[in-house]
């Protein structure tokens, strides 16, 4: 049994022996000498003892060119393979193992690359490792205005020390990446709603922001400062960036807050421009200065966001609540970013992508919310239009029912005074003349006489009951029933009626017009019955274009001046008649005596 328990004991301090040895170590202690650009090897002498992370710039402030780190540990096993990874470099470097190479960036000299960005890992193998004491040796290119150093270095497990390389570098260069997506994203999908809602400006500055703000985040993941030639060149672009997006995200919080400050915002664009001028003109004062706006702005980027936050939580609705709330961790983080840059803080990494989820969900409520108002405006106000509209419907149908029983009692109106009036001109007109006729016409005058005024006005009463029956019949529709009469009674005189009637279809007058045609036609007819012994009359009515012409011929004994034109001013009563409707009518009326018989001929305008 107590062999048992020492074999468990021992067992426990071999497996914990094990684990401390297992851990990967971190090398904090080394020393470092200055070198010049173009150094193969360190110097001899000049070493000083330094403490990693370390930079330079406070150490050797107007230095800028080489540093070289010795790191020294001990390797118990030089046949096991070890994981080394280099926690930071700034800017470019180049790894020596006992001497030999392991590793370097391509550009050790300006254009410089920038190494920073991520860690290194290296994995270190028999040939390269010595029992007991082994060296690193890294050599170390920067420039003092740009944070130049050297990080942490690890050595260890290769599985543990790969595994921690890859977490640092998830950190540092692919949440980065995602972050420089996303914000790339934002601005592209902001962009296009400004370009299809222009007067929404709020969607644009959101848009410009982001922009200026992935081309702010390459500085975390371009390995070169391309297209520019120098470092200075691309640190002065990268601050113009910054400050262009601080401008930008200050002007959208105005428009997000319903607020517009257009002096201000007129002042901090130009600014802004003119700091772009000067990074593209003069990149060597603007690289190495880029303090002299980033410092400001970065100040007046938290004053905006937590007097954005504030107010939001305070005031706004709900919407510019969750941006606001959104902001908080942002702010914070940007704090601990500024500290690290300013070098207040000894890290290596930026926590401020850790922050582009967080805005990705509120940006995306921001427009969920909106697109959610939007609807609901859009459907009140169909509601409200689909009301109207209603409204709208049932008023004009009253209006058309009222106009149209006002028109149809107008109608029936004028269709009375229509018959009155021509009662009153014809069957009125023919009703006195006979009176006065029969009381000038002695007591024992023959029926026969007292029969043809009454048959006058039988005739005249049919016209104006023919003209007003058929009020919407054409002119060919109109004259068939006086043809009719006319030719019956032509009939029983012995007199052949011929007619010819052309291109009267679809043609229309206006009533009283129709009435006073027919009649005047009636009146040739009624005297061609009575007076004129013809055995035949030839009827014509012809339409010619925008004129409409008469004819009545017959072959009667004619008139006393035979070859002339006869007088209409004077005549008889029908002579007057005639005279009267073919002025009303427009036309121009001649009665010519011909050998034999007479001709009457009438040319009048269709429209009046």
């Amino acid at each position: 049994m107590r062999v048992l328990l020492a074999l468990l004991v021992a067992l426990l301090l071999a497996g914990n022996t094990f684990a401390q040895a297992a851990q990967p170590l971190t090398l904090t202690h080394a020393e470092a000498v200055r070198g010049d650009w173009h150094d193969t090897a360190p110097p001899v002498d000049g070493w000083v003892p330094v403490t990693l992370m370390e930079l330079w710039t406070p150490r050797w402030p107007d230095h800028d060119g080489v540093v070289w780190y010795r790191l020294r540990w001990q390797q118990a096993d030089a046949d096991a393979p070890v994981g080394l990874m280099l926690d930071y470099i700034c800017m470019a470097g180049a790894v020596y193992v006992n001497g030999s190479l392991v590793g370097r960036d391509r550009s050790l000299v300006e254009p410089l690359s920038r190494s920073w960005i991520t860690p290194q890992y290296y994995l270190l193998d028999a040939p390269l490792l010595q029992q007991g004491e082994n060296e690193l040796l890294v050599r170390v290119s920067g420039l003092t205005a740009y944070q130049p150093g050297l990080g942490t270095v690890t050595v260890g497990d290769p599985v543990q020390v790969e595994a921690k390389y890859r977490a640092n570098k998830r950190a540092r260069f692919d949440l980065q990446m995602l972050d420089t997506a996303i914000g790339a994203v934002l601005a592209a999908l902001f962009g296009l709603f400004w370009l299809l809602r222009r007067q929404d400006t709020t969607y644009g500055w959101y848009a410009a922001g982001g922009l200026f703000g992935m081309l702010y985040g390459l500085n975390w993941v371009n390995t070169s400062p391309w297209p520019f030639a120098t470092t200075d060149g691309w640190q002065a672009f990268n601050g113009a960036c910054y400050l262009a997006l601080v401008a930008c995200y200050a002007v959208f919080l105005l428009r997000f807050a319903d607020r517009r400050w257009p002096r201000s915002e007129r002042t901090l664009l130009a600014l802004a421009a003119l700091v772009f001028v000067l990074a593209l003109l003069l990149p060597q004062v603007a690289g190495p200065h880029r303090n002299v706006w980033i410092l400001p702005a970065m100040a007046f980027n938290y004053v905006c966001g937590f007097t954005f936050m504030v107010w939001a939580l305070r005031h706004g609705r709900a919407d510019q609540k969750v941006l606001g709330l959104c902001y908080a961790i942002p702010l914070l983080l940007a704090v601990h970013d500024a500290g690290v840059y300013l070098g207040l803080i000894r890290a290596d990494s930026y926590l401020m992508s850790f922050a582009s989820p967080l805005m990705l969900l509120g940006m995306g409520f921001v427009l969920a919310h909106r697109f959610t108002a939007t609807m609901k405006r859009v459907e009140g106000f169909n509601i409200e239009l689909k009301q109207e509209v209603q409204a709208a419907t049932t008023q004009l149908a009253d209006t058309l029912n009222q106009q149209h029983a006002l028109e149809l009692a107008h109608s029936r109106a004028g269709e009375r005074l229509q018959l009155v009036r021509d009662l009153h001109d014809g069957f009125g007109g023919t009703l006195v003349g006979a009176i006065a006729r029969l009381e000038q016409t002695p007591g024992d005058a023959p029926k026969e006489q007292l029969i043809d005024l009454l048959k006058e006005m039988r005739d005249d009463l049919r016209l104006v009951i023919d003209t007003t029956a058929q009020e919407q019949a054409d002119l060919a529709q109109l004259i068939a029933p006086l043809r009719h009469r006319a030719s019956r009674l032509l009939d029983a005189a012995d007199i052949d009626a011929r007619w010819q009637v052309d291109g009267l279809d679809d043609v229309h007058l206006e009533p009283a017009r129709s009435l006073d045609l027919l009649r005047l036609l009636q009146e040739a007819l009624t005297n061609v019955f009575k007076h004129s012994h013809a055995r035949r009359v030839d009827v014509r009515i012809a339409r010619e274009g925008g004129r409409l012409h008469v004819q009545v011929q017959d072959d009667g004994v004619g008139l006393a001046d035979a070859g002339n034109v006869v007088r209409l001013d004077g005549g008889g009563a029908g002579f007057a008649s005639m005279r009267l409707r073919a002025r009303r009518l427009g036309g121009d009326l001649r009665i010519e005596a011909t050998s034999p018989g007479t001709c009457l001929l009438l040319d009048m305008p269709l429209v009046a």
